[in-house]
């Protein structure tokens, strides 16, 4: 029996409003929140999720989360079993750092499907304060998601709070 493929979804909103799996946060390397994605999942979620940062930082991640990597909490008060965390990587157009933001999605979808997740939703990491240009940031979210297969996993949405950043995905789902 072959493996159902992975729907994948976009949808134009607030990440924090999904009812999904699992959430993931565009976090930095500390894990105690910060702007944009990161603080609304951290307001929003509560300070359930903020202690458990904290007691990961604590006995394993002292230095904090190196870019491309992924962990998980709770989800607070999210509509969500859990939060993935990961570190997307600052844009240079002097080095190539994509392999680092396409891990960001592998290590996350990954983790997921540890969990038994069956359906996650994703911000677009990197391309807000980071500065990662929308369109290649969509491409390897989007090229990462299309590689996943398999259970337990159903669906990835893609959760763009901006137009110009669902649109870029949605030509990235399109191309």
């Amino acid at each position: 029996m072959t493996a159902r493929p992975v729907d994948i979804v976009l949808v134009r909103g607030d990440i924090t409003e999904q009812r999904v799996d699992v959430i993931v946060n565009a976090a930095n390397s500390s894990l105690l929140g910060g702007g944009g994605v990161d603080g609304a999942i951290h307001r929003r979620g509560g300070p359930a999720i903020l202690e458990e940062c904290r007691r990961l930082r604590a006995s394993h991640y002292g230095k904090g989360l190196a870019t491309g990597q992924a962990v998980a909490t709770s989800a607070g008060r999210l509509h969500a079993g859990h939060v993935i965390h990961t570190v997307g990587p600052v844009w240079s157009g002097d080095e190539d750092r994509s392999a680092l933001l396409t891990s960001c999605y592998q290590r996350s979808l990954a983790l997921a499907r540890e969990l038994g997740a069956e359906t996650v939703a994703f911000p677009a990491i990197s391309t807000g304060v980071y500065g990662w240009p929308l369109d290649s940031g969509a491409d390897l979210a989007v090229a990462a998601a299309r590689a996943y297969a398999g259970p337990p996993l159903r669906e990835v949405r893609f959760v763009l709070f901006e137009a110009a950043a669902y649109e870029a995905f949605d030509r990235a789902l399109r191309g």
